[in-house]
């Protein structure tokens, strides 16, 4: 129980990062800048611009929004093509990684028998780490850029400086959700997939525990095999000790035991 309530709020946490960082890929203001709204007239006028991954805009006093969009690829500024790749790698890889925890987790009735759910959790927990850290060296080298620009000592004339959008902050905590989500969905399985780091109670323990969720049928199939051996052997042997007599039995015991792939003593 405790293991699949563990995994349910993985699940759920992990998905929820995942989707925040889709929801960046979306949204307006990645990084503005305000331009004016300072006193000394009796109209005060300000603008913004504000850029996202796809085009960069302007907002004067009224409201009145004009953009333009990012041309063709090799037109696009260096770091914003490794952002954009670092965040399709990551929510792809992250996409994998749900559908493997959805069908791995104990609570779902898909996925073939516990140690292999087991497995595809260890997998899902993988990529969503994967695509965690992708994600996050995407925002961090964003940040990098916005803050480069902002910190500049002698900037050149009519460089803007840019604060951090939202859209930047609600990506990194998607980051943080995602990898939690995969620490947890590792705790819960680690030591099932790989008894041998454990002591060798646990190992016992973990056997027993397979043993016991073996399937019926395979265990009536392995006594049907050893029954069917038996009544071979003990053929034989009639066989054998019906064509023997006396201080030929010694010898014939032998045979038996050779023709019954048995290690006599």
């Amino acid at each position: 129980m405790k293991k699949r309530l563990i995994q349910i709020f993985g699940f759920l946490i992990s998905s929820l990062g995942w989707l925040f960082v889709l929801c960046t890929m979306a949204m307006n203001y990645w990084r503005t800048s305000q331009i004016g709204g300072k006193g000394g007239s009796s109209v005060i006028k300000v603008a913004w611009y504000w850029s996202n991954l796809w085009k960069d805009c302007y907002t004067d006093s009224t409201a009145v929004t004009n953009c333009r969009d990012y041309g063709v690829l090799w037109n696009v500024l260096y770091y914003v093509q490794a952002v954009r790749g670092l965040l399709i790698c990551g929510l792809t890889i992250g996409f994998f990684a749900v559908t493997c925890c959805f069908i791995g987790m104990e609570c779902t009735y898909i996925g073939g028998a516990e140690q292999t759910k087991d497995k595809l959790v260890v997998s899902g927990a993988v990529f969503h780490f994967i695509g965690g850290v992708s994600n996050l060296a995407a925002y961090c080298l964003y940040i990098n850029r916005v803050v480069k620009t902002a910190f500049v000592r002698n900037p050149a004339p009519g460089t803007l400086r840019y604060d951090l959008g939202p859209p930047i902050f609600l990506g990194l905590v998607g980051c943080f959700l995602i990898m939690f989500g995969a620490v947890l969905y590792a705790v819960t399985v680690f030591r099932v997939v790989y008894p041998e780091s454990g002591s060798g109670l646990q190992r016992k323990d973990i056997h027993a525990h397979y043993v016991q969720k073996q399937k019926p049928l395979h265990q009536i199939l392995r006594s049907l095999q050893t029954l069917w051996n038996l009544y071979r052997i003990g053929t034989i042997k009639r066989q054998h000790l019906k064509a023997l007599s006396g201080d030929n039995k010694s010898v014939g015991k032998r045979c038996i035991c050779v023709a019954s792939n048995l290690l006599c003593t």
